[in-house]
């Protein structure tokens, strides 16, 4: 009897033991299961924490562009509709005293009248630059060949013009805040380099497209760009960011800057991986 009972305890003694091993690996694969589960959680929960941190940063500094572009149109109308048409009244009452002078003094008033004149055209010609309704009817290539015939007669700056490929439209935002970029680089160039020559290249590819700007002046540290401790460079970089574009900023002290802006027309995307729109209103 005992002989007999043995191989029936050992029987449910394995079963026993089989039952154990595979609720134990059960339960395992049901902790490393919740444990992934958790962490993919955690995973996309921090994407789209990172996704509405960069969401929020683009309509912030949406907003700020949109204010700026505000701006930069009352003072554009303001120049057009009352500073200048101060200044031709100005000019027209010059002209009729001039009949009242001798003649030494009718030639001071002349140029003195022509450097008026002169005056209104840079302002017209400011005010044009300004103007975001003048940049989308013009295009960006044609709006840059205007601005670097302004500088050039101011012989503030001596600025070269290129451009290679043909050229197309990148959407009326993204020149707006391309020629942005080329203004700021140019401020700054004016500003705190004491550039004498100032370089525009724009090459256009089918599916590429860049913006080289390069000036001859003082330069400037790398750390300034690590530490973005310029508010005009970090205008540059998120102007570019806004539209889906990468602005790659290089100089050293005594060696100029170079501003180089790449964008991708036809396929576009942001820091986070996501389609970029044609523009950013």
């Amino acid at each position: 009897m005992l002989n007999a009972q043995t191989p029936s305890k050992n029987d449910d003694l394995g079963q026993a033991l089989i039952l154990t091993g595979i609720l134990f690996v059960f339960l395992v694969g049901c902790v490393v299961y919740f444990i992934v589960l958790y962490r993919n959680r955690q995973v996309k929960n921090k994407k789209e924490q990172e996704e509405r941190e960069a969401i929020y940063q683009q309509e912030l500094l949406k907003t700020q562009v949109e204010i700026q572009e505000q701006t930069f149109e009352q003072i554009s109308k303001e120049i057009h509709d009352n500073i200048t048409q101060v200044l031709s009244f100005v000019k027209l009452t010059l002209r009729s005293l001039g009949n009242a002078l001798d003649e030494p003094n009718k030639i001071k008033l002349e140029d003195t009248r022509e450097l008026l004149s002169q005056t209104i055209i840079d302002l017209r010609d400011m005010s044009k630059s300004m103007s975001f309704e003048h940049i989308a009817s013009a295009g960006l290539a044609k709006t840059i060949e205007k601005e670097v015939e302004r500088m050039n007669k101011s012989d503030v700056i001596r600025v070269s013009y290129v451009t290679e490929g043909k050229i197309y439209s990148l959407g009326e935002q993204r020149e707006l805040v391309l020629f942005r970029i080329l203004q700021e680089s140019m401020n700054n160039a004016l500003k705190h380099s004491g550039a004498q020559h100032f370089n525009i290249s724009l090459l256009y590819r089918d599916d590429f497209f860049n913006l080289t700007l390069e000036d001859d002046g003082s330069g400037f540290s790398p750390a300034l760009l690590e530490n973005k401790s310029g508010s005009g460079l970090r205008n540059i970089e998120n102007r570019a960011s806004l539209i889906g574009g990468k602005a790659t900023i290089e100089s050293a002290p005594g060696k100029g800057c170079r501003v180089s802006v790449n964008l991708y027309p036809l396929k576009q995307f942001n820091s986070n991986g996501a389609s970029h729109p044609n523009s950013f209103s």
